[in-house]
C-alpha cells in the first residue's frame, strides 16, 4: 500500500512538474481564495483580541447593563452602528443604579452617561470631547491609572474632575494639567486628575478615555435637563456568584421596565456591544471570500480535465497492463490534491503577508492560531478531492482499447 502511494505521488509530482506553468496558475487560483480567508479570519481575530475583555482575574466579577429595545438581529445591528441612536435611546436611570447597590454580592456600582461636546480652555474652544458623567465608583471598577493627580474625594469641590491624557494634550498643551480650569455646557470645572494613557479606544465601555473628560453626575445633574445612561458597571464582591446575581439584577430591573427592556451580560460574555456586529460581518466576508475558492476549484478541475484529454493513451497503456479503475481515479486524485494543498500553501503565506502589512496603517494586529491553520488545511484538501474527483472518475472509466487508439 505505501509503494503504492509513494507511486501516485511520484507520477502526480512529475505530471505537475512537467506543465509547471499550467501548474501554477491553477493553485494562483486556490492561493487567492485561501488568502482571502486567512486575511479575514486573522483581522477579524485580531480585532476580537483588541476588544476582548474576557480576562478571568480582571473581568471575572464584572456585570454590565445595558438597554435593550427587544429588536431584531438586524435592527439590533444596525442601532450598533450608529451610536447617537443608542445614547438618545437609553432606558436606564440614576434609580435603576440606587436600586442595584442594594442587591446582594454587590460591591460597586458606576453609571456611564457619555455625551459629545465642545470644551473651552485657555479661552480657546477645543474638540468635541467625550463628557463621561459618573459617580466615584468607576474608579474601583473600571482601571485607569492616573498620570499625575488624585482621584476625586470627598475633599474635592464637585466640579473636579478627570481629563484624559490626550485630552490635557490638546486643552493644555501638555500631561501637567492638575488645578487648570476647563468649561463645559457653561459650567466650570477643575483638573485634579490626569488619566495615564490607555491606548485602547475600543473597550467594552464605548469610551475613549485618552480624550475623555470624567466629571460627578450628580453635579452633572445641576445643569443637564436629563442624564442618559447608556451603561451600568458593576463589581461583584465574590466572584463565584457572578451569574446568580445578574440574574437577580435582571429580574429585578424587568420588574420595573418590562421584559426585554435590558441587557446584562458578564464577564464571560462578549461585552462588546458591537461584538455582535463583527461576527456577522467576518461570516459575509468568510462567505464571500469561499466563493473565489469555488471558482479556483473550478479552475482545478478545468485543468485536470484536459489533463485527462491529453494523457488518454497513457490511460490505455496502463489499464492495458493491468491497472485498475481505481489506481487510475487515485492517480488523479493525487495530483488534483497536491495542487490543492499547494495552493492552500501560497495562500496561507499571501494572507498573512496581507494581514501585516495592513498592520502598517491600522491598530489591529493579526491574529495566528492553529485553528486557521487547520481551517486552511481541510479548505485545500477538500476542494482538491471534491473538485478533482469528476475528472479522475472520467480518467477511470475510459476504455482502455479507445484509450490505446488516440493520438494527440
Amino acid at each position: 500500500m505505501a509503494l503504492l502511494i509513494n507511486t501516485h505521488f511520484r507520477l502526480a509530482k512529475e505530471s505537475l512538474h512537467r506543465n509547471r506553468g499550467r501548474t501554477f496558475l491553477s493553485a494562483l487560483g486556490i492561493a487567492i481564495g485561501v488568502a482571502s480567508i486567512v486575511l479575514i479570519l486573522s483581522l477579524t481575530g485580531g480585532i476580537n483580541k483588541l476588544i476582548s475583555t474576557n480576562d478571568s482575574k480582571e473581568n471575572a466579577n464584572l456585570i454590565l447593563v445595558r438597554p435593550s429595545m427587544a429588536k431584531d438581529t438586524t435592527k439590533s445591528v444596525i442601532d450598533e452602528l450608529s451610536s447617537n441612536n443608542q445614547f438618545t435611546k437609553s432606558n436606564l436611570t440614576l434609580e435603576d443604579v440606587e436600586n442595584i447597590k442594594k442587591i446582594e454580592n454587590v460591591a460597586n456600582v458606576a453609571p456611564i452617561a457619555i455625551s459629545s461636546a465642545p470644551i473651552t480652555a485657555n479661552e480657546k474652544s477645543h474638540g468635541p470631547f467625550n463628557v463621561v458623567a459618573s459617580n466615584r465608583d468607576i474608579y474601583s471598577v473600571i482601571n485607569l491609572p492616573l498620570y499625575s493627580g488624585e482621584y476625586p474625594n470627598d475633599k474635592m469641590p464637585e466640579n473636579a474632575c478627570l481629563i484624559g491624557y490626550d485630552a490635557a494634550m490638546t486643552l493644555f498643551g501638555g500631561p501637567e494639567a492638575l488645578t487648570q480650569t476647563l468649561i463645559y455646557n457653561g459650567q466650570r470645572f477643575i483638573v485634579m486628575g490626569v488619566l495615564e494613557r490607555q491606548e485602547d479606544p475600543i473597550n467594552y465601555n464605548g469610551v475613549d478615555f485618552d480624550n475623555s473628560i470624567i466629571i460627578n453626575v450628580d453635579y452633572a445633574k445641576t445643569f443637564e435637563t436629563s442624564i442618559q445612561i447608556q451603561q451600568i458597571n458593576i463589581r461583584t464582591s465574590t466572584t463565584g456568584q457572578v451569574g446568580d446575581t445578574a440574574s437577580i439584577i435582571k429580574s429585578e430591573l424587568v420588574k420595573v421596565k418590562g421584559e426585554n427592556t435590558v441587557q446584562v451580560v458578564t464577564g464571560n460574555d462578549d461585552l462588546h456591544p458591537a461584538g455582535s456586529l463583527l461576527s456577522i460581518v467576518s461570516t459575509m466576508l468568510t462567505i464571500v471570500a469561499g466563493i473565489s475558492i469555488i471558482v479556483g476549484g473550478v479552475g482545478i478541475m478545468n485543468i485536470m480535465l484536459v489533463s485527462v484529454s491529453e494523457r488518454t493513451r497513457e490511460i490505455g497503456i496502463r489499464k492495458a497492463v493491468g491497472a485498475t479503475a481505481s489506481n487510475i481515479m487515485m492517480q488523479f486524485l493525487f495530483e488534483s490534491t497536491i495542487l490543492s494543498i499547494c495552493g492552500g500553501l501560497m495562500g496561507f503565506a499571501l494572507g498573512y503577508v496581507g494581514a501585516f502589512l495592513i498592520q502598517l496603517v491600522t491598530p489591529f494586529a493579526p491574529h495566528i492560531s492553529w485553528e486557521i491553520v487547520g481551517i486552511t488545511a481541510i479548505v485545500s484538501l477538500v476542494t482538491g478531492v471534491l473538485f478533482g474527483l469528476y475528472p479522475a472518475v472520467k480518467a477511470a472509466t475510459k476504455d482502455p482499447i479507445v484509450s490505446l487508439k488516440f493520438y494527440r
